[in-house]
């Protein structure tokens, strides 16, 4: 059965946060996306973790003990550069979180739209950190046009 276009693979996902509800919530809705989704509840066994495996993209919590989102990102992006993340907080407005100065690819307000914020950019980072189609898979315009000029 070919699959739908611009249907996002499954991605193996990482969610960082110390509330056990948050994660338990926020696992289920990527699960059920056809994610692979895998769950810590601190930031430094999280850090452990991505040093053993890798993930296509991570989410985390802003506001945790023993270290919190922003330190969080700093340690993953000197590991792991290009992996997208997403940060969340009930403090984006108040605190004045951006990507801009967080170093996070998106930042989410938690909030009761927070779901479909955090679907649309799983999906939007998934998509855009997809491998591109090798240009050889693709009729060059050289090639169409000799083609073309045959007929």
């Amino acid at each position: 059965m070919p699959s739908a276009p611009n249907r996002i693979p499954s991605a193996n996902i990482l969610i960082v946060d110390d509330n056990d509800l948050g994660l338990l919530a926020r696992k289920s809705v990527l699960a059920e996306l056809g994610h692979h989704v895998v769950t810590c509840p601190k930031p430094r066994e999280a850090l452990e973790l991505c040093s053993k495996q890798k993930f296509d993209l991570i989410v985390t919590d802003f506001k945790m003990p023993s270290m919190n989102g922003l330190e969080f990102i700093v340690q993953i992006r000197l590991t792991s550069p290009g992996v997208p993340i997403i940060l969340l907080s009930g403090f984006t407005d108040t605190l004045g979180l951006s990507e801009e100065n967080t170093g996070a690819d998106a930042v989410i307000q938690k909030s009761s739209n927070e779901v479909a914020h955090l679907i649309r950019c799983v999906n939007r980072l998934l998509k855009k950190a997809a491998p591109k189609k090798p240009a050889s898979s693709q009729p060059s315009m050289k090639r169409a046009a000799v083609r073309k000029q045959g007929e």
